[in-house]
């Protein structure tokens, strides 16, 4: 057969895509290629076809075991002999496999590159008819890459093992940094390099300030996708199955994927999430690369990823199918400051200077009014004009903006006048009258800046805190303290100004639980509870917990007061509703706090 003959008998296509022809005719003259294609367009089919036009075997070299399972099953399927070698086949299993690859009834061999650079079996390939080797995912070879791995690195060795035989290269993204790492690392002979366009026209993509935990904004976004397949990424193993669960119960059909399952979990989740057993995975990065499931319609980052390489190849698994999908990122400066923590742990390196500027490209994306599309290619170094139609800021330009300088001298003051010792919440606080114990102890409540902040919620002073952060007006330093820096100072004597987006200050008013009866609310994050309500019912706590001689927490948790002082409930069913609140615990305390808490609100 030819290659068109190939194309239809095997993947059943009429036509290639663009420039998956050139790479195959490449890669079938023997030419080392490095392909650049964002996720979606075709590597794959790129050498697996010349696999089946040349004798011998292709060594596939791919870091995930999940992927390495997907891309074999789905050969598989094709009627193209496929195998894998790695730690989930057995000793047997593994013989006899060896065995097909001796007898040439396998093309297409996918190993993990700690299996490759073991000595055992690189002795075992030289005996093997190898027609060319493909390094997947390959911006892992590059220490400036975004998931630069010391295995892949190793991968150096292959030209010395098999000085004659082709090495082709394939990855969604690379900056010219990490093309040229790749290139002389797997020591291509004059390669044949090939770029697609980073610009993928049915990816819509959104990013929004995270409010509080960021599940009212999740909620509203998948209510435009009701019953289809996504990815909700999530920033740990806690988070993934907190908001799984919380999915769960407001209907979805949800599961957690993280690497601390054990692996017949993670194996039932993935099956049944490609089946379409299941709509929605919540899971750390482990999950997706490579992904073959083609009708993924949105892809959810919780958190701000570590890097728009990170993020621009996670998005890129929704609609592979070509048909239009949704992308959202929610993200707070919390986060920048959470991942620039973990850098600052590394010893001093080019290394570490390279993951603070990653992450400082990042949050200028998240924040940026400019077409997103335009921004991740550039990045890239490609040149395209601005999306028009398949961003927000492209969508929704934002040219209503309003002055915030006062409202941030107020913030800068406070934070000044507070002896810079305390970290944003308190600050807030402070300028919201709040009663809290700590302000009074301190004699905060009179300082001129108290009280002078109630026009604002404390979502919208939070907005304000983040907008300060990211252009440098203020930093956080140990124990989330704000300290002034040399922007801020400006800002406070009136030599400059600051405006925001009219949006992010249209913060949406909370949920009752009377708008959301069936579900239980899981509280993860206490940033935005009433501090007030709250010191008023550790009070109610404290006596109820004295007249029966037992620990206040024995009668409600911290964690339960907080959701009480956020959602105020007015019943028992309501009440039962709240984390950590039974039958049994409401009829011993629940109707001292709903006297309580209707004595509040009347106040």
């Amino acid at each position: 057969m030819n290659k068109l003959q190939t194309l239809q008998h095997y993947f059943g296509h009429d036509n290639f895509r663009e420039q998956q022809e050139e790479v195959i005719d490449a890669i079938l003259n023997q030419e080392d290629v490095l392909m650049i294609l964002p996720t979606g367009g075709g590597k794959s089919l790129c050498y697996q076809l010349p696999s089946l036009l040349m004798s011998g075997v292709t060594v596939v070299i791919s870091p995930l075991l999940a992927l390495m399972h997907d891309q074999v099953v789905s050969l598989r399927e094709n009627g193209i002999p496929s195998a894998m070698l790695s730690s989930m086949q057995t000793l047997e299993e593994t013989r006899q496999i060896e065995q097909q690859l001796r007898t040439n009834q396998i093309k297409l061999l996918y190993v993990a590159p700690e299996r490759l650079m073991n000595a055992y079996f690189l002795t075992f390939l030289l005996d093997l008819n190898i027609n060319f080797f493909v390094v997947d995912e390959a911006h892992c070879v590059s220490e400036w890459g975004h998931e630069f791995r010391e295995h892949y690195r190793m991968l150096s060795q292959l030209r010395i093992s098999f000085p004659s035989t082709t090495i082709t290269a394939f990855t969604a993204t690379a900056t010219p940094m990490v093309r040229d790492d790749i290139l002389n690392n797997l020591n291509l002979k004059s390669p044949k390099v090939i770029t697609g366009s980073l610009f993928r026209k049915n990816l819509t993509i959104q990013a929004k300030h995270r409010q509080t935990d960021g599940r009212r904004q999740l909620l509203d976004f998948l209510k435009q996708h009701d019953n289809e397949a996504g990815i909700v990424y999530a920033f740990s193993r806690k988070q993934t199955e907190s908001i799984a669960t919380y999915l769960k119960k407001q209907g979805y059909k949800a599961e957690a994927y993280h690497a601390g399952l054990a692996t017949n979990v993670k194996n039932k989740v993935f099956g049944d999430f490609v089946a379409d057993n299941i709509n929605i995975v919540v899971a750390t990065i482990a999950f997706g690369m490579g992904i073959d499931k083609s009708n993924i319609r949105f892809v959810v980052h919780l958190n701000l990823p570590k890097t728009l390489e990170n993020y621009y190849q996670e998005i890129g698994r929704a609609g592979r199918d070509g048909l239009d999908a949704s992308t959202l990122l929610l993200f707070s400066n919390t986060d920048i400051v959470q991942q620039k923590a973990f850098i600052s742990e590394l010893d001093d390196s080019p290394y570490k200077e390279n993951a603070f500027e990653k992450i400082n490209t990042i949050s200028r994306f998240s924040n940026s009014d400019g077409c997103r599309h335009q921004q991740i290619a550039t990045y890239f170094h490609e040149e395209i004009d601005a999306c028009q139609s398949s961003c927000d800021n492209c969508i929704n330009p934002d040219k209503d903006k309003i002055d915030i300088t006062e409202d941030a001298q107020k913030i800068l003051s406070a934070i000044y006048r507070t002896q810079q010792s305390f970290g944003i919440h308190y600050i807030v606080d402070v300028l919201r009258g709040s009663q809290e114990q700590r302000i009074l102890q301190n004699a905060h409540n009179e300082l001129s800046v108290y009280s002078i902040g109630k026009h604002y919620s404390k979502a919208q002073w939070l907005n304000i805190s983040d907008k300060l952060l990211e252009i440098g007006a203020v930093s956080i330093g140990e124990y989330k303290v704000y300290k002034l820096l040399d922007k801020g100072i400006d800002i406070l004597k009136g030599l400059a100004k600051l405006d925001i987006k009219q949006s992010r200050m249209e913060v949406a008013k909370e949920k009752t639980l009377k708008e959301n009866k069936h579900s239980k609310k899981r509280v993860e994050y206490f940033d935005d509870y009433e501090v007030e309500i709250f010191d008023q019912l550790r009070e109610l706590r404290k006596a109820i917990a004295t007249e029966n001689k037992v620990p206040p927490y024995v009668v409600f948790s911290d964690k339960t007061l907080k959701e009480l002082s956020n959602l105020m409930p007015s019943n028992k069913a309501e009440m039962l509703n709240i984390h950590g609140i039974g039958e049994v615990k409401f009829e011993r305390y629940g109707q001292l706090f709903l006297d309580k808490m209707e004595e509040i609100e009347n106040a």
